[in-house]
């Protein structure tokens, strides 16, 4: 087929990839401008513009899309078969939606009606889910809300981060578009409504979502928090005032205590650095940063920081 293809992350490198491996024609790539990233703000090409290029693919940048005559003359010409959206960050205007005769396809990572918006698979770590998994759609006005096309689910490891997931959902999702493509040009997928009355969204991610709630969540819900919140906004809370950054933590038996603990209080056993949270569960803080200082595993930080007695975080 002939498409124009819209990503901009990493996340969308892999589906570019096997698009132009089935063989189809991709006339023009389209991502977001150039930004200014790091502590050298160096101005950087998003990774599907490095990629295109290095195929030999052309690439437009618009820093808008709605009301650009040139922009929407230059997608009239090639007259795509399809649009392919995968992690664009922009909202198709109407006169793109309609331009493709197969229409715009989407690749979503949740499993939708599940999880609509712009941060799915955070939130579906951060849930404490089981499982997810990617779905294309065809894009309509609404936020998600277009017509399913296929779905694959995904098992969600105990353990796993969003970072580990953001992976396996894009090598896994990008196949997934090219049997997509394959079966909307045969006829054998049909679009299907989704349940609208089973929505719900995943918005973007705020800083203040990784601020640890020790007396309103328990230790298994502040520790998937913190797998889905991974790298930002990870999680924290404070020790005297100070900002403390929780690198690494895992679920505890409660320690012997003679005096019940309250929410965020900490107890220091065998070197381990244990807090209460909701529902009498309790982390061990296997590696933290204090505001201003490196990254200490907890024995180490302990050493050089003696707590006092029912010392507290948060």
């Amino acid at each position: 087929m002939r498409l124009v293809f819209c990503g901009t992350p990493q996340f969308a490198v892999p589906t570019l990839e096997a698009l132009l491996a089935a063989g189809h024609a991709i006339a023009l790539v389209v991502s977001q401008p150039d930004r200014l990233v790091g502590r050298s703000q160096a101005l950087t090409a998003p990774p599907v513009k490095q990629a295109a290029l290095a195929a030999g693919l052309p690439v437009t940048q618009p820093e808008k899309i709605r009301n650009h005559p040139e922009f929407r003359a230059q997608l009239e010409g090639i007259a795509p078969d399809a649009i392919v959206v995968v992690a664009y960050g922009r909202i198709l205007p109407p006169w793109m939606l309609a331009l493709p005769r197969l229409g715009c396809i989407n690749l979503h990572a949740s499993l939708l009606p599940k999880y609509r918006g712009a941060a799915p698979i955070q939130w579906a770590v951060a849930m404490g889910d089981a499982y997810t998994g990617n779905t294309t759609m065809l894009l309509e006005e609404g936020l998600d809300t277009g017509p399913i096309l296929l779905q694959q689910a995904v098992e969600i490891a105990p353990e796993q981060t969003a970072v580990d997931l953001f992976d396996q959902l894009s090598r896994t999702g990008a196949p997934l578009v090219v049997e997509t493509l394959a079966g909307l040009a045969d006829g054998t997928i049909h679009p299907r409504p989704q349940n609208h009355s089973f929505a719900t969204f995943a918005p973007l991610l705020d800083r203040k979502d990784g601020r640890m709630d020790f007396a309103g969540r328990s230790a298994r819900e502040l520790k998937n928090r913190w797998r889905g919140f991974q790298p930002w906004p990870g999680a924290f809370t404070t020790l005297e005032g100070k900002k403390l950054i929780v690198h690494r933590m895992e679920i505890a038996a409660a320690p012997e205590s003679a005096e019940p603990a309250l929410p965020g209080q900490i107890a220091v056993r065998d070197h381990r650095l244990l807090v209460r949270c909701a529902e009498d569960t309790w982390l061990d803080l296997v590696e933290i940063q204090l505001e201003g200082k490196k990254r200490l595993a907890a024995a180490e930080f302990l050493r050089g920081n003696p707590l006092a007695a029912q010392a507290r975080l948060g």
